[in-house]
């Protein structure tokens, strides 16, 4: 035997190739054993055995809203007598019976008939109402929405509309999710209806214009009350109210809900309840709920809900309903090239993701950026792509801070952020995404204190060299921007050299956390900072404070002390 072996192998080394082809025949022997055995057919079933693709072939099983795309199962007609089996695959006759009474056999569709058919499967969760036409000056949709340019299914879009309370979910441009309460545009016809869902290529997520639109069948009655609304205030009866909340309904059986509820149907952001009427309509010049009121003074009991207050005539109490306010949603890159580059200048962490979204609402412009993070652009980001020196959009994100780069632009917005929370958010940032978090063993590993020695010199030499170097520098600090959103906003969007229009900026108040702005930072069960450590970020604060005082500029605001 051993012998035998050996000449083997001499044989197979002086032809190589033979040995190879051998080993191939083996393996594809094994592969059609493997895949013998997991062969299935499709029996012949009649009347009401059938799947819901009656007449359009055999169905395939159903994963939530998505179908399987491809498979090993083959059509065939059995004999009566049976089926035939692999030697691995054994399976109940009763079971056989489920399988098929479930369509769980199916053949290659087109992908076409695989949307349509798993629209009529999900009819308990939501059902498929057709193709609308779709306008981005007035939506169709005109609640929520958020964009995903690499992962957008139609469950994900189900599934973030129907936990707001929304009625409908539309997909449009294969990555675009719009939520709403009422559909007003017409149909268009359903070959229209053909890109492809982004992270879902079975299916259809809309088209160019093209809203792909499903009702939401299980939307809970609750969800689409007041707790889904955001409280705003109690604020004194504007002057002209009939032209400040246009749209007005007496109701003698009062209550937050029914309110809230009358002017979502009726599509409008704000719900003031005025005792026993109920006013609809948008933020304005003439009610731009920046004067808040003594709450005690709307405290007036509703009459069809003696827990809850219902305001008076003359001190309403505001709540933003879901319904999204669209005056500040369009975008588009510069309609010519800017003559001058204009930097969003900020440390990592100090906020500069979200001052891009509220400057883009503000302004109606892409803004561009210094790097390329498909993550940003995929989540509505489209300025991302474009080169930072293109000219095509309002203005560059950078975290650079160096003399020859500040130098390249010639005026910046330089966005300042506690440092201690600065640290902390890029912290979570580079261990956890964008919008995720650092876990507990990164905080308490050699992760956290290489990471503050390492970043905290940055956060001030960042300042430094951009006050040093900069030629046309406007310092916003992000504290100052939370508290006082619209005056901060228009001192930026006038750096840009567009006049900005109040209307517009009172939109941007309304939608201003967007889609990807982290929920607050993570409550730890200890403060990460050793007495070290605020030692030295102390220093660092009162050198950036310094070098802002001698160029006349306000310091740094109060909460970054003490520590």
């Amino acid at each position: 035997m051993a012998k035998l072996l050996v000449k083997l192998q001499r044989y197979f080394r002086r032809k190589p190739v033979r040995f190879f082809t051998l080993l191939a025949l083996y393996l594809a022997a094994g592969s059609l054993v493997f895949l013998h055995s997991g062969f299935a057919g499709e029996p012949t079933v009649t009347g009401s055995q059938r799947g819901p693709g009656a007449g359009e072939g055999p169905g395939l099983p159903y994963l939530g809203v998505m179908q399987l795309s491809r498979g090993f199962k083959a059509a065939v007609t059995m004999p009566e007598g049976g089926r035939r089996h692999g030697p691995w695959f054994k399976s109940t006759s009763k079971e056989l019976a489920e399988r098929a009474k479930a369509g769980d056999y199916g053949s290659t569709r087109s992908r076409a008939l695989r949307g349509r058919s798993g629209r009529e499967k999900e009819e308990d969760r939501a059902r498929y109402i057709g193709c609308y036409v779709d306008n981005t000056r007035r939506r169709t949709l005109r609640g929520v929405s958020f964009f995903d340019y690499k992962k957008m299914t139609v469950f994900r879009c189900q599934d973030n509309c129907a936990e707001r309370g929304y009625l409908y979910a539309g997909l449009e441009f294969g990555a675009e999710c719009y939520c709403g309460h009422k559909i007003q545009a017409s149909n268009a016809s359903e070959s229209e209806c053909n890109m492809e869902c982004k992270g879902e290529r079975s299916n259809t997520c809309g088209g160019v214009n093209r809203l792909s639109i499903y009702r939401l069948e299980l939307a809970q009655e609750s969800a689409r009350r007041y707790g889904s609304a955001i409280f705003r205030g109690c604020f004194r009866r504007p002057d002209n109210v009939s032209i400040a909340l246009p749209v007005s309904q007496l109701m003698l059986n009062m209550s937050v809900d029914k309110c809230v509820d009358f002017c979502t149907e009726k599509e409008y952001p704000l719900s003031a309840l005025a005792g026993t009427t109920c006013r609809c309509g948008f933020p304005t010049t003439l009610f731009t709920l920046h004067e808040r009121e003594d709450e005690q003074l709307c405290a007036q009991k509703c009459a069809g809900e003696e827990f809850e207050s219902c305001g008076t005539a003359e001190y309403l109490l505001i709540y933003q309903t879901q319904v999204q306010d669209n005056r500040c949603m369009d975008r588009r890159f510069l309609p010519t090239r800017a003559k001058q580059l204009v930097a969003l200048a900020s440390f990592p962490g100090a906020g500069n993701t979200w001052a891009r979204h509220l400057i883009e609402l503000a302004t109606g412009f892409y803004t561009g950026s210094y790097y390329f993070d498909g993550s940003l652009y995929n989540k509505g980001f489209k300025g991302e792509r474009d080169h930072w020196r293109s000219g095509r959009t309002i203005c560059i994100k950078t975290h650079e801070s160096g003399q020859k780069e500040i130098e390249s632009f010639d005026s910046a917005i330089l966005l300042i952020r506690n440092p201690y929370k600065a640290l902390m958010a890029e912290f979570n940032r580079k261990y956890g995404g964008h919008i995720g978090f650092a876990a507990h063993a990164h905080w308490k590993g050699k992760e956290w204190p290489e990471f503050v020695a390492n970043y905290a010199p940055w956060w001030a030499t960042h300042t430094l060299d951009w006050l040093r170097y900069g030629k046309k520098v406007l310092v916003v600090h992000f504290e100052d921007l939370k508290r006082d959103l619209f005056v901060q906003l228009q001192r930026m969007v006038g750096l840009l050299g567009i006049t900005a229009c109040e209307d517009r900026l009172l939109c941007v108040e309304g939608q201003k956390d967007g889609n990807f702005k982290r929920s607050g930072l993570r409550k730890l069960e200890y403060d990460p900072y050793t007495p070290e450590m605020r030692k030295m970020i102390s220093g660092y604060i009162k050198t950036v404070d310094t070098a802002l005082k001698l160029r006349n500029l306000s310091g740094v605001p109060d909460d970054y002390y003490p520590r």
